[in-house]
């Protein structure tokens, strides 16, 4: 059974659950983006429009990270941290997502208006340099080299993801435009702009989230920076009940210090105090 069997599934009641708290967390961002460009543009003209350009290119980094770090946090069914706690975990990894974002972007463009191939391929093999960056502790540069080993082997089944989620997203975005067409452009254009971004980044941001929770346990790597492989000692991926997924059984490194049963041939951790040797043989017979 593939590892992603049952992702969307789990994503959805995810993001169903907590929808207050991610569509707040994007819709801040964005309303924020969006006044901010307002005033610059308003008050001096060009300029203004460029600087809040970048200050847009730096919100829309942090949002990525942010709501990684959201999903991470509502794994265990709570939501520990509220939108500045999130925004501020977030913070220290901007640098880093903004650099592999932007990087990511240009050959994933290049390879779109080449032969579009390469570019699709590049898209499902680079998808997790972002979880990579804010769970797994990864630099910029090295999470290229992560993110598609843990793809690796699971390519069509990210890729088939990805384009659900594409479709799912398009005909939602043509049901809303429809609606949409009774308001004025100007109406029109900021709820397109903000309302609709909002609701959509948290749901991708979570499948992408688990997505990589779920490959980086079949891979028995460890999901998050300073924990232990899934499967051995530190705690493993556990998908909801009916999600259909089922780690690998054995793990990679096993539990240090389990207790054997009767049947099992291995020797139980000795108890503390040192290396206690084996009882001596009996004596032989006739001795």
């Amino acid at each position: 059974m593939s590892p992603l069997s049952g992702v969307l599934g789990e994503a959805w009641a995810l993001y169903r659950r907590f929808f207050a708290h991610f569509v707040l967390i994007s819709f801040v961002v964005y309303i924020v983006i969006a006044a901010i460009n307002a005033l610059l543009s308003w008050a001096i003209g060009s300029v203004g429009a460029f600087i809040g350009l970048i200050f847009s290119i730096f919100a829309v980094f942090l949002l990525q990270a942010a709501l990684v770090k959201a999903v991470q946090d509502v794994r265990d069914g709570r939501a520990d941290l509220n939108l500045s706690e999130t925004l501020s975990a977030a913070l220290p990894f901007v640098g880093a997502v903004a650099l592999a974002s932007i990087l990511a972007s240009i050959a994933i463009g290049i390879g779109l208006l080449l032969i579009i191939i390469p570019g699709l391929i590049l898209l499902t093999f680079w998808s997790l340099i972002v979880p990579w960056i804010v769970l797994g502790g990864s630099g910029a540069l090295d999470s290229f080299g992560r993110s598609w080993r843990t793809v690796r082997g699971n390519g069509w089944h990210v890729f088939g993801t990805y384009v659900v989620v594409f479709l799912i997203l398009l005909v939602g975005e043509i049901v809303l435009s429809a609606i949409l067409l009774a308001l004025p452009f100007g109406w029109r254009s900021f709820i397109s702009t903000v309302v609709v971004d909002s609701l959509v980044a948290p749901f991708i941001a979570t499948v992408v989230t688990l997505v990589y929770y779920r490959l980086t346990a079949a891979h028995g790597e460890p999901g998050e920076a300073g924990t232990a492989p899934a499967g051995g000692y530190g705690t493993p991926y556990e998908a909801p009940p009916g999600s259909g997924y089922e780690p690998p059984a054995g793990g990679g490194y096993g539990s240090y210090g389990s207790v054997p049963s009767e049947d099992s041939p291995t020797q139980a951790t000795p108890a503390e105090g040192g290396y206690q040797p084996p009882p001596p043989p009996p004596p032989a017979s006739g001795a």
